[in-house]
């Protein structure tokens, strides 16, 4: 049909907005439309075309003078998006996969005050000697692999008066009581990035977990397996920080957050 106009893609249009919008996300100061449209790769008038839509509804920022950032509509549809987020709801197929992969428990918990509360777990039954622990429990932070976690979060500053508050109790013989030994502990989460419990809070009960992380890098939870002692095994440590990061992506989080222990 001669003399008429081609139709533009909107597929294209959209990769081209999402181009545009990557571009500013990856500069904290405004930049201007020549550097944007640079930077994504376009014509310095089909990037302006596709700002000004985007700036109509407040996707971008039009600053002065004809400078661009992100624009407060994608911080309202994030804070949506974060309130909408259930961390039990994206954990639970990850932890299905780690059982079926170890045949033990796995456990889902969650901080409050001093201890940790266990919100999800997966396990068959199958095996003849199986650890089980109910959805609703706590443990206190210090005896178990997922609380050590979240006392490495707080950082070594703070360890001091988790112990004046707790007083370091001993669940079992094998319970740390002593804040020299607890950093050390954490000394050593903090290079491997999973944390283990030796039979710390039940005799005969091992424990390795991990971090999951949400989109500011903030500990939400932890991913634990807990099996019978004889049955742990090494490599179960990077097996649970792989699965943990993976509901940690899914939540939003990037590894290039700070690090476990961070301050």
């Amino acid at each position: 049909m001669a003399g008429r106009a081609p139709q533009k893609n909107p597929i294209q249009v959209i990769e081209r907005m999402i181009r545009l919008l990557d571009v500013l996300a990856e500069h904290p100061e405004p930049l201007g439309l020549k550097q944007v449209a640079h930077y994504a790769g376009l014509h310095p008038s089909t990037a302006h075309r596709i700002l000004s839509a985007m700036a109509a509804e407040r996707f971008v920022d039009r600053m002065e003078p004809g400078t661009y950032r992100l624009g407060m509509r994608l911080l309202e549809l994030g804070n949506l998006v974060k309130s909408r987020i259930n961390v039990r709801e994206w954990a639970l197929p990850v932890m299905r996969e780690l059982h079926a992969q170890t045949g033990e428990t796995v456990n889902l918990t969650v901080r409050h005050d001093d201890e940790i509360v266990y919100v999800e777990r997966t396990s068959s039954g199958r095996a003849a000697m199986r650890v089980v622990h109910v959805v609703g429990t706590r443990a206190p932070l210090h005896v178990t692999a997922a609380g050590k976690l979240f006392l490495l979060e707080d950082g070594f500053a703070r360890l001091r008066d988790y112990a004046r508050r707790t007083g370091l109790r001993a669940l079992t013989k094998n319970s740390i009581t002593a804040v020299a030994q607890l950093e050390r502990e954490l000394e050593r989460i903090q290079r491997t990035g999973w944390a283990t419990d030796n039979e710390e809070a039940e005799i005969g009960v091992r424990c390795v977990a991990a971090p999951v992380r949400d989109d500011s890098g903030r500990l939400v939870a932890a991913l634990s397996i807990s099996s019978p002692a004889e049955r742990m095994k090494p490599h179960w440590g990077p097996l649970v920080k792989e699965a943990a990061e993976r509901i940690g992506r899914a939540i939003g989080w990037r590894r290039d957050e700070r690090r476990i222990g961070a301050a």
